[in-house]
């Protein structure tokens, strides 16, 4: 797989180095129509070649997250590398057996290992998030939990750049907030008292919401083939439901009983000149940019949809060049105005008054996950009528913006008319 996503790698690089190197030559009359086109047909190719290159890089980045993850479990519970995977393997077998049939199917040894992790999660998280009764409440595996908030990261665009903070309590966390960007020191003569400069500070509750997956169904056939990764396939299916809602909420939620998104929390940066309804200039880009504070461009980067880039690659400098310039490496990401951009695609796409770019410090915004994942089996006569199996997943997240100077993120909003 290495070779392969290095091949595409280097071939993205040498579309890129030539599209750049056309940008940074042809200026004034040397830029032609038939130069606009050869770059454009360069970003064509690399276009292609970053979806190929995406899909590698997810199985790749999945493979060390799981060899990480065995290391980091096995550090917490003092065994070692080898002790802690065969303790994996064993929920991992439990987990596939209970998906298969249920808590029939389990050894008395497993039902024992079942209610130890389910006692454990009463006392951390609160009897009403394991729930009780034969059909549900199975805290998933460890390790199960992990790879669905991975999964979850690579459906939406907020995780990608957000501050993640995972906690195994549901308590909600008071976060200090202040605002440092016009404080400032002062000069002291000999022998001369200090001025007193006292910082106010702010807080935001980070709290626990509780997100379903809605019940996926899974067919009897599929649930008796032993071939078929049972584990791998229901995780999928449950983190990108709730990796949709979820980013959703963290980009566009108003804060009310869900978290507060991005969007909603960033100050206005610029607002689009009338008849901009669905269209943005490279001035607002240079506006918006200088809209938020130099100590927070430093880590800056743009969001937006996918329809947003569309029109931003259409977007020409004064000389007529391409605002969108791809990353010459691997390394390096394709960019707007030197700083790099984050698809998110429940950014509000551009319409009147619609806050359709966010450009800041994202670390400022933090997501909280808690890492007690539930699973409830359903296999009664509404299911097996039609030869299926149901499950549903609960998992709890809140996000908000950590920023009481409210000038990390700004937004540019298009025209209301």
């Amino acid at each position: 797989m290495s070779k392969g996503i290095q091949a595409l790698r280097e071939q993205r690089t040498a579309h890129a180095k030539e599209a750049r190197n056309i940008l940074d030559t042809k200026t004034g009359k040397d830029w032609t129509a038939e130069t606009a086109a050869e770059v454009d047909a360069l970003y064509a190719k690399i276009d292609d070649l970053d979806g190929q290159i995406e899909r590698f890089e997810r199985a790749l980045q999945l493979e060390d997250s799981l060899d990480q993850r065995g290391q980091q479990r096995a550090e917490r519970s003092g065994r070692s590398v080898d002790e802690e995977a065969h303790n994996v393997a064993t929920e991992k077998g439990i987990f596939d057996a209970w998906c298969r049939g249920g808590m029939d199917q389990l050894s008395d040894e497993q039902r024992e290992h079942v209610q130890a992790r389910r006692n454990e999660a009463r006392r951390l998280y609160g009897a009403q998030s394991v729930g009780t009764g034969s059909q549900g409440g199975y805290l998933v595996p460890r390790d199960f939990a992990g790879t669905m908030l991975e999964k979850m990261a690579a459906c939406g665009g907020m995780r990608e750049v957000a501050d993640i903070l995972q906690t195994d309590g549901g308590n909600s966390i008071d976060f200090a907030t202040v605002d440092e960007t016009g404080q400032e020191g002062e000069l002291v003569a000999e022998s001369t008292a200090a001025s007193g400069g006292d910082i106010t500070f702010g807080t935001t509750a980070i709290d626990a919401y509780k997100y379903g997956s809605k019940v996926v169904t899974i067919p009897i056939e599929l649930l008796q083939d032993g071939r078929v990764d049972i584990e791998a396939y229901v995780n999928r299916a449950l983190a990108e439901r709730i990796a949709r809602i979820t980013n959703r909420h963290f980009t566009v939620g108003d804060g009310t009983n869900k978290p507060r998104g991005a969007a909603v929390a960033a100050a206005q940066g610029k607002v689009g000149a009338t008849g901009q309804t669905a269209a943005v200039t490279y001035d607002d880009f240079v506006d918006l940019e200088h809209s938020v504070d130099p100590a927070y461009r430093r880590n800056g980067s743009w969001m937006f949809h996918d329809q947003t880039l569309k029109v931003v690659k259409k977007l020409k400098d004064s000389q007529g060049r391409p605002l969108w310039r791809p990353g010459v490496t691997g390394g390096d990401p394709d960019d707007i105005l030197n700083y790099r951009y984050t698809i998110n695609q429940h950014m509000p796409q551009m319409a009147a008054n619609a806050k359709s770019i966010l450009f800041g410090d994202f670390k400022k915004y933090l997501i909280r996950d808690v890492m007690a994942v539930t699973l409830f089996r359903f296999a009664d006569s509404k299911y097996m009528e039609k030869g299926q199996v149901g499950f549903l997943a609960w998992s709890r997240h809140d996000g908000d913006l950590i920023d009481a100077s409210n000038e990390s993120i700004k937004h540019y909003a298009n025209s209301a008319t």
